[in-house]
């Protein structure tokens, strides 16, 4: 177990490492300067700013000068936030990003597993093609038009739901609908499909012959396995709904990461866009880690590290 999870370790540091690499110099290989704007047209007044934030020196200086700050966990401060830092931004809008994307993914979780046991269950049925149909709208459909759909409809024609904000549980109704769509429609075709190959198997039919209750074998022997390939793809469906906050932040305008991220980008504010894209790739390798250790408590028989031949 330790030594699992010290290559574990080490080979999430290197990730994150090649991460905060790649984005550096991908970002400062773009033509131009963040002070490249009316107010700071005077050629003097762009040398100065480039000077305090360290843009003038060579671009391998400031790229270990940063990760020598990253070794403090100081992401920098802020280009068009002058007066606050990296930290701080992240401070306030993440809170809002993790409770929209954590209820996103329960919402994604609960109702794409029910839909897809329920389908399996009755194959070939009604209920299974009906549930199928709405998995794959929910796949067709991206989750910006699904959102503006939703607005149009429950909050503008029927003004059931209020939108812009983050400051009720009626605010967070259309957010979440628009963001869990899509990953509720991939986890039910999945469950569904698992499902369908365990009822099946032999352990299930025995289960049957036994006498069994049709609950108990579903939700206590076939649920369980029929569940490892819908852990598989949590750490991307998190990676997609993670990122996916930041477009529907910006419609229904929550106070998020996705305004500073989205608004970083067009102002080439470059330590919040390396700040922002570090904090989430970090989330998300541990979230993978996560996710391999979910296997070992769905299966047993997974283990985490391989025995020495004898």
């Amino acid at each position: 177990m330790k030594t699992y999870f010290f290559k574990r370790l080490i080979a999430m540091i290197i990730t994150l490492w090649l991460i905060i690499t790649g984005t550096f110099f991908l970002m400062h290989s773009v033509p131009g300067s963040p002070f490249n704007e009316e107010r700071t047209t005077n050629e003097q007044i762009q040398k100065n700013l480039e000077s305090y934030y360290q843009l003038d020196k060579p671009l391998l200086v400031q790229y270990g000068n940063y990760l020598m700050a990253l070794v403090k966990f100081d992401l920098g401060p802020s280009i068009k936030k002058s007066s606050q830092t990296v930290n701080d931004l992240l401070g306030r809008g993440f809170p809002v990003s993790f409770e929209l994307g954590f209820y996103t993914l329960i919402v994604a979780i609960i109702s794409g597993i029910t839909l897809g046991v329920v389908a399996a269950l009755r194959h070939n049925g009604i209920i299974d093609y009906l549930s199928m149909s709405i998995a794959v709208l929910g796949i067709s459909i991206p989750n910006f038009v699904l959102a503006t759909f939703l607005i149009q409809q429950l909050a503008v024609n029927i003004p059931i739901f209020p939108v812009a904000t983050w400051s009720s549980p009626k605010h967070m109704v259309l957010p979440i609908l628009a963001l869990a769509t899509g990953p509720m429609a991939i986890i039910a075709r999945l469950t569904r499909t698992s499902m369908l190959e365990v009822l099946t198997q032999d352990y299930i039919k025995t289960a049957k012959a036994k006498g069994l209750s049709p609950v108990k074998i579903v939700f206590k022997h076939a649920l369980r396995n029929a569940l490892l390939p819908v852990v598989t793809v949590l750490g991307s469906l998190a990676a997609s709904i993670l990122t996916g906050t930041f477009v529907i932040e910006k419609i229904f305008a929550i106070p998020g990461m996705g305004k500073y991220f989205v608004d970083s980008i067009n102002n080439r504010d470059y330590p919040v866009i390396m700040g922002t894209t570090i904090f989430y790739s970090a989330i998300l390798i541990f979230m993978l880690l996560l996710v391999d250790l979910a296997y070992g408590v769905l299966d047993p028989r997974i283990k985490l590290h391989k025995k020495e031949a004898k």
